[in-house]
């Protein structure tokens, strides 16, 4: 593939989307990153290359591969149609995560939550945030806030937060909505809920979200499926639309989210 881009007068850097630090001492130079690989490497891929704004194409290497563009059998040909212009960028958003450690008590059930104190972690994600309970079998109450209004308690194996992107990922096995990627809205919902609310929440993109998980063991958080972080009793994740947003090269033509659905899914 570096032989092919170089014989049309491009240069390459190749490097692993696991070694972050290298690849954002690259990434600005860049006009555009080809990931080889499956979801997991384009959603590194995301987070890196929206800092810079270098939009992303994905040669599909993984079992499932939502995101994945172009076969591996048969890359050539639609990478000649993109540098000759035949191409259209997609925006998908991508979530600011913010983890704010308890420093005061924890405010009852449904009470107005204080403001945030400064956050001790701050992460993103393309696909979806979830707080989940730990290494029991124990279900946990998640508190949640919309834009500092109480929500709701739910009382389940966790809550997600996904972006259009995640749609297809945890939180479609969870029982939420199919929503095309190009839109702007923000997914909350539980995990297996034991009594209490089970239907998937749509949100705006404007939103902020608050979670505060409540259980005997420590609750879990993680980004995208990459990054866990384990919560103690008060601390709270706040979660909203970033002001970064991933790019997307596609040589398919505008319906192929949908063809791509149910091939994947082989419904």
């Amino acid at each position: 593939m570096a032989s092919f881009f170089h014989g049309r007068g491009c240069t390459t850097w190749s490097g692993s989307a696991w070694d972050e630090p290298e690849a954002l001492a690259h990434v600005a130079d860049l006009d555009l990153l080809v990931t080889l690989g499956g979801d997991g490497t384009i959603l590194r891929a995301a987070r890196i290359g929206s800092r810079y704004g270098v939009p992303i194409l994905g040669i599909k290497l993984g079992r499932v591969s939502f995101l994945g563009e172009i076969m591996p059998d048969n890359w050539q040909e639609p990478l000649g149609r993109m540098l000759a212009g035949d191409y259209w960028l997609e925006e998908r958003m991508l979530l600011d995560v913010a983890v704010a450690r308890s420093n005061g008590p924890t405010p009852a059930p449904g009470d107005p939550i204080p403001l945030p104190p400064a956050p001790d972690h701050r992460y993103q994600a393309l696909n979806d945030v979830v707080v989940s309970r730990g290494s029991l079998a124990r279900l946990i109450t998640v508190e949640a806030w919309v834009d500092q209004s109480y929500l709701t308690s739910y009382r389940a194996d966790g809550v997600i937060v996904a972006t259009p992107t995640g749609c297809t990922g945890y939180a479609l096995a969870a029982g939420g909505p199919v929503v095309p990627p190009e839109l702007k809205n923000i997914l909350l919902l539980p995990i297996c809920p034991h009594l209490s609310l089970d239907r998937p929440v749509v949100l705006s993109q404007g939103a902020t979200v608050t979670l505060l998980a409540r259980a005997d063991q420590p609750p879990i958080l993680t980004v995208d499926g990459q990054f866990e972080i384990t919560l103690a009793e008060g601390d709270r994740v706040e979660i909203c639309a970033s002001s970064h947003v991933s790019q997307f090269v596609h040589v398919q033509d505008r319906a192929y989210f949908y063809r791509t659905l149910m091939e994947r899914l082989r419904w």
